[in-house]
């Protein structure tokens, strides 16, 4: 009997190291999609992004009036929204759907949110670059319309005040998106400035709390990692699970079965 539970022992103890090793490999396997190539675009996305950025802020202090304060806080407002809910798609669509052979995006984007799932605390490892880059990518369309806008029109607080608070929307929309990363990160991390803690505390930013509905296995649920303000109504009336039920029924693919072979290859 003593023999019998000596050995059983001794498998389990084989089984969990092979679990641990398995673990790792696959964590290493992910994290070495992130390339040098891929770095490059990084910095320069970044650098284009603060450049534009710049630009579209300058004008908009420049050009602020106060009649305008409750029209330029809207806009405010929705420019966030818009972000919030962009990073709940962009994020359901990257865990849910595709694989990391998809051609050029399943390296570049998917990978991170496999290995997001493998490892959740690989983030937190990221430099700033790294963390922050794609997501400036992202933005550089929206944010060089802004700052079109800016740089073509004659009178921006006058009889071009529709460009002025476009530009507002647009601004605040990218900023929040180029952050996005680096607010997820922040969810996932023990210590953090005071001035952190203190956003999240208020909800302006992701609270870790509220993130982590999201980690609990299938990892189906609160997928707006921006503010989060979007997640309770998006789960009240279903909108993620009612989308995945028209795409199956039209396409036949079923969700998150890329995300659940990644998941098999650690156990």
């Amino acid at each position: 009997m003593a023999a019998a539970t000596a050995a059983n022992g001794r498998s389990n103890g084989r089984n969990l190291n092979n679990t641990a090793r398995g673990k790792v490999a696959v964590k290493q396997e992910l994290a070495q999609g992130y390339t040098a190539g891929k770095r490059r675009v990084e910095k320069l996305s970044i650098a284009t992004f603060l450049i534009l950025l710049a630009i579209v802020v300058y004008h908009g202090v420049v050009y602020y009036r106060n009649e305008a304060i409750v029209p330029v806080l809207l806009c405010m407002v929705l420019g966030i929204l818009t972000a919030d809910f962009l990073s709940g798609l962009a994020h359901w669509v990257a865990d849910t759907w595709g694989s990391v052979d998809v051609p050029v995006f399943g390296l570049a984007l998917i990978r991170p949110f496999r290995e997001h799932h493998v490892d959740p605390t690989a983030i937190c490892r990221h430099d700033v670059i790294e963390t922050n880059g794609d997501n400036c990518m992202v933005t550089l369309p929206f944010l060089g319309a802004a700052t079109y806008m800016c740089l073509s029109s004659e009178d921006l607080p006058g009889t071009d005040r529709s460009a002025y608070l476009s530009s507002v929307y647009l601004c605040f929309m990218c900023v929040f998106v180029s952050l996005t990363n680096q607010i997820h990160s922040w969810s996932h991390q023990r210590h953090l400035p005071k001035w952190v803690e203190a956003l999240q505390g208020l909800h302006i930013v992701l609270p870790k709390r509220h993130h982590r509905v999201h980690h609990v296995s299938p990892h189906d649920t609160y997928y707006c990692i921006t503010t989060g303000w979007l997640n309770y109504p998006l789960e009240k009336i279903m909108f993620w699970e009612n989308f995945e039920r028209l795409i199956t029924a039209i396409t036949g693919t079923h969700p998150r079965e890329d995300d659940f072979a990644w998941a098999a290859k650690t156990h």
